[in-house]
């Protein structure tokens, strides 16, 4: 599943989850009803508990990091020979248009700084 997917299933799942809050809560702030309140209770308890949990310790969330690196660059999508020749040759090509473009203004600037003062150097 695309990145972007489970992000946005993640985010539908915490605004449900927030909705549902919302609603138990309102419905326990209205008299005469018990059973909705229990919800709202238990709902609240439960975002508590996940913002009370204790963070892992370090050579847990290193050993967790390097565990994820590694997942993560099997997912990486390298360039065949081809396309690594064609993209190094459009680094390079690209490279030399800025640095004319560099050279070109600064010449630009020091003829006009040499116009304006009148100094050679």
């Amino acid at each position: 599943m695309a990145k972007k997917q489970r992000q946005r299933r993640s985010a539908r799942k915490a605004r449900s989850a927030e909705r549902a809050a919302l609603e138990a809560t309102r419905a326990a702030s209205q008299p005469g009803s018990k059973e909705p309140a229990k919800k709202a209770d238990a709902s609240v308890a439960q975002t508590s508990a996940k913002k009370s949990e204790k963070p892992a310790k370090k050579p847990g969330r290193i050993r967790s990091y390097f565990r994820d690196v590694k997942a993560e660059m099997h997912r990486v999508v390298w360039p065949d020979r081809n396309e690594l020749k064609s993209y190094s040759v459009a680094v390079i090509v690209m490279l030399i248009v800025f640095g004319v473009c560099v050279w070109l203004v600064d010449t630009g600037f020091v003829a006009v700084l040499v116009g304006f003062t009148g100094l050679r150097g």
